[in-house]
């Protein structure tokens, strides 16, 4: 654990690329192999299981330290980290007698962090307390951290492969295949996966260790050009293959050696939630690969279903044959990337889109669509029926494009050319501060609209010197004017703006719910969002997917901000959208 904490204190302390692979090489070349699995395994994104519950923490360190609940809480919003809150109220020295633990990162988890769930309240917090007492201010952060399951460190994914290739002296392009699906909660880190993850190349059972991995995703950049100024930016779109942006779930399927094998995007192991798929690659040949998208496509239906029926699949471990029926599951094919256990990736997008198509002719196989226009304005007068149609946009895949590993222009190019966003206008009705460097600021806020239009200023300025004096809210199926809640959004604002807005928030607080401040409206944003759907957990009764605010309209009144039933015409053209690419 020592050496860990070391670690993660060489990587907080630098922003220097180069300092911080040289850190995790080093890290690499000493810890051994079960630890380092471990560490792996944090690094590149996987999110520890929370074991013990915040409250308990919380309330063991108080009574350690001697402090009350409501300045530990204080300390807390000032320190915007829980595990940092703690490691500074507990005692900064070990207890008379103690000596600081030298078991490692796999020790700790494996035997005292791991067994602690499920374990009586008294009984975790007696095993707490003594593991406090084992380590120093540092591995005391770190042990908090892991317990909690708010891990975050400076470190991208894609530094941990370089750090991982140069350790183990292998291609980094190889070290990203093994690395995809390392992160799955299915899958324990060990010293045995480990040694399998910086094996040399042609070394003997490598092949059977990573048969069910897929191949690291290609992801597409955001296109935001107008279309008159594509032509000197693209070229002709002969050159771009254009397909259709579905709203689902990107997803690879893997057959091979008489298996079949779905990851998501996020490497996520999928195979059992969607039996309808599996069931239809097992009769594809082995070394088959396929990218492609998961939506929810009722038989004869012209469009799929909105991502919020697919988002019913994911939850369950098994699916009843209700859901199965109600919301049938297809696999949308993109492409290619291997075939009789031959890596494709390499070879022109045209070429496997060719190769694409001749398996799908002799297999089933749903081929996502290609559109075809004259010019860039005629393809952007496609565009424009995209939400009729049920998708956000196009994407456009450079016909000469290798397929890449990431976010990347190295192996070609990849666009994602969305419809814009929805929009709209809203009050500022609750705020709470924000995490890290904006701990001390307030950031978070949640917005509302109007249950109707108000009649003229006069009337909403009444409703807002009502919720002043904390007067109770009308009944939602009142017809009484009131706001209502509908979205929450901690981005689009600059640190200027942000300054301004928690200044404001400050001066009209009217209640505190611990972190949450409630505020005096006065305030209207704009807000964008990727879509909507009804929600009967939401007192407005609609739930938006991927809100941020875009600006504070300084300009615009508060009776005139949005109504509900400007959001509810927002979802009447066609079905919701979001980023799903």
């Amino acid at each position: 654990m020592q050496r860990f904490a070391r670690l993660y204190q060489d990587l907080d302390a630098s922003t220097a690329t180069g300092d911080k692979v040289a850190a995790l090489v080093r890290y690499f070349a000493q810890a051994p192999a079960a630890d380092a699995a471990w560490a792996a395994y944090f690094l590149a994104g996987g999110k520890p299981r929370q074991v013990v519950p915040t409250a308990l923490l919380r309330a063991t360190a108080c009574r350690i330290a001697g402090v009350d609940d409501w300045l530990f809480e204080a300390c807390y919003q000032a320190v915007g980290d829980l595990a940092e809150t703690l490691a500074l109220v507990l005692p900064l020295s070990l207890p008379p007698g103690a000596r600081p633990s030298e078991a490692g990162l796999a020790d700790w988890l494996e035997d005292r962090l791991l067994p602690l769930r499920g374990l009586p309240e008294a009984e975790q917090q007696t095993q707490i307390e003594a593991a406090w007492a084992e380590l120093d201010a540092a591995g005391r952060f770190l042990l908090v951290k892991l317990i909690g399951g708010g891990w975050r460190v400076g470190v991208s994914k894609l530094l941990v492969q370089r750090a991982l290739a140069e350790h183990a002296g292998l291609d980094p392009k190889l070290m990203a295949q093994r690395l995809v699906g390392w992160t799955d909660a299915k899958a324990t880190p060990s010293a045995a996966r480990f040694a399998a993850l910086v094996a040399p190349a042609a070394a003997p059972g490598t092949a059977a260790a990573t048969s069910g991995l897929p191949y690291p995703f290609f992801l597409a950049h955001p296109l935001q050009a107008e279309p008159a100024s594509l032509a000197n930016a693209l070229g002709p779109p002969g050159d771009w293959l254009v397909e259709w942006k579905y709203d689902g779930i990107r997803a690879q399927v893997v057959k091979r050696a008489g298996q079949v094998w779905l990851w998501s995007r996020g490497e996520e192991l999928i195979t059992d939630r969607f039996p309808e798929v599996v069931a239809q690659a097992a009769h594809w040949p082995d070394g088959t690969v396929v990218d492609g998208e998961l939506l929810v496509w009722p038989e004869g239906s012209a469009t799929p279903a909105t991502f919020n029926l697919l988002q019913q699949r994911l939850g369950r471990k098994t699916v009843p044959k209700k859901l199965l029926a109600d919301a049938p599951v297809c696999l949308l094919a993109y492409d290619l990337l291997e075939q009789a256990g031959q890596d494709l990736r390499g070879q022109p997008q045209q070429q496997r889109r060719a190769a694409l198509e001749t398996f799908a002719a002799g297999h089933p196989l749903r081929l996502s669509p290609e559109v075809q226009a004259a010019s860039w304005p005629a393809l952007a007068t496609l565009r424009r029926q995209s939400r009729e149609r049920g998708v956000e946009g196009f994407m456009l895949k450079h016909r000469e494009a290798r397929y890449g590993s990431g976010r990347t222009k190295a192996d070609g190019l990849w666009w994602k050319w969305k419809v814009e966003p929805y929009t709209a206008d809203a009050v500022l009705v609750y705020a709470q501060a924000g995490h890290g460097r904006r701990a001390s600021v307030y950031t978070d806020y949640t917005f509302a609209v109007w249950s109707r239009a108000p009649r003229d200023a006069a009337e909403a300025q009444a409703v807002i010197e009502a919720i002043a004096r904390k007067e109770p809210a009308p009944p939602r199926d009142s017809s009484a004017l009131q706001l209502l809640p509908f979205a929450k959004a901690y981005s689009g604002l600059s640190d200027a703006e942000f300054a301004a807005v928690d200044k404001l928030i400050r001066a009209t607080t009217l209640e505190k719910f611990g972190p949450v401040r409630s505020v005096k409206p006065s305030l209207v944003f704009e807000i964008a969002f990727e879509g909507l759907n009804a929600s009967p957990r939401h007192k407005s009764g609609i739930a938006v997917r991927f809100p941020r605010m875009l600006r504070v309209r300084h300009d615009k009144p508060l009776h005139e901000a949005d109504t509900l039933a400007t959001l509810q015409a927002l979802a009447a053209p066609g079905p919701a959208a979001s980023d799903a690419a």
